[in-house]
């Protein structure tokens, strides 16, 4: 493989010291002057923690689909909470804020579900003073690795199962109207769990936006949860991407790929090694990174040495 150095104490070889530069390189490409084409930049909206935790969550629950029906959505329903999304959230009542959302429709999910995320935000907050805190009931910093730092036993992985568990067993039968909630209630799917092999997209790009410092991408609000921890949001086309790039060999988007996906980045930023990833989503969003190789495409790419497509 070539002679190796050392960066942030690892050795990286050859192949890795060229996946690195190209990275490096994507990471100036696509910076935050790309804010805009990302759900992300509703956060930027707001000045306050509190607000940009509530926007977070839901503008992150929502990111899935196009991106332009992504933005519209959040669009609507941060219009129907106000100025201030924390203290609408706040007062949130299922009998009379509930109905705002009717006629709401996000692909799999509709009004009832968003109303259903709000309650159960009002009730984090109510008992933890913010959903960070809530979070942080379930990370544990002693949680044990045991994986020579693959990723796989990152403290952030039963965080989320026990986030998650914890949640979906929050009051929800003033919104749905049964006394518990039903196994195909549209709010579970903004819940996934690692344990059952979700890769957990969404509640992981949450977690990227809150924890990463802040970079003028992420925000650094949840300085109790260490970005080493964190687990690389992937879908379908990061997962792609990432296989062109020798990232992982699984070709499921699941949560052992998201793992796999981190574990390699780590070794070239183990304090941060989520820190490619809005660049690495550029790729996808704006169409940059075809699905079959394309000459012109292809010619213009950074990552193009790098690249086994």
């Amino acid at each position: 493989m070539g002679k190796s150095i050392i960066i942030a104490g690892s050795k990286l070889s050859q192949k890795e010291k060229a996946l690195k530069r190209r990275l490096d390189m994507l990471l100036g490409a696509f910076d935050a002057r790309y804010l805009q084409s990302d759900p992300l930049c509703f956060v930027h909206r707001y000045s306050k923690r509190e607000d940009q935790e509530v926007v977070g969550i839901i503008a992150s629950s929502l990111a899935y689909g196009k991106v332009a029906g992504i933005k519209r959505s959040v669009e609507r329903v941060l219009a129907i909470m106000g100025a201030h999304p924390a203290s609408f959230a706040a007062r949130f009542s299922p009998a009379t804020h509930a109905p705002l959302f009717d006629g709401f429709v996000h692909r799999f999910n509709r009004g009832v579900d968003v109303a259903c995320l709000i309650y159960f935000i009002r009730q984090m907050m109510e008992e933890s003073g913010s959903i960070g805190e809530y979070f942080l009931k379930g990370y544990n910093t002693d949680d044990s690795r045991g994986d020579g730092g693959t990723g796989t036993g990152s403290p952030v992985k039963r965080a989320l199962d026990t986030f998650t568990r914890s949640v979906l067993s929050l009051e929800s039968a003033p919104v749905y109207g049964q006394k518990r909630l039903g196994k195909h209630a549209g709010v579970r799917y903004f819940f996934p769990a690692p344990s059952n092999g979700s890769a957990c997209k969404r509640l992981n790009l949450y977690l990227r936006w809150m924890v990463r410092p802040a970079d003028g991408l992420d925000l650094g609000l949840w300085t109790g949860v260490d970005p080493a921890d964190l687990i690389i949001p992937i879908d379908t086309h990061l997962g792609r991407i990432s296989q062109n790039l020798g990232l992982t060999t699984r070709k499921s988007a699941d949560w052992k790929c998201a793992e796999e996906v981190t574990a390699r980045l780590a070794r070239l930023d183990p304090k941060d090694p989520l820190k490619y990833d809005f660049a690495l989503c550029r790729l996808g969003i704006l169409d940059r990174c075809p699905k079959r190789v394309d000459p012109v495409k292809c010619a213009e790419c950074i990552i193009r040495e790098i690249c086994v497509l």
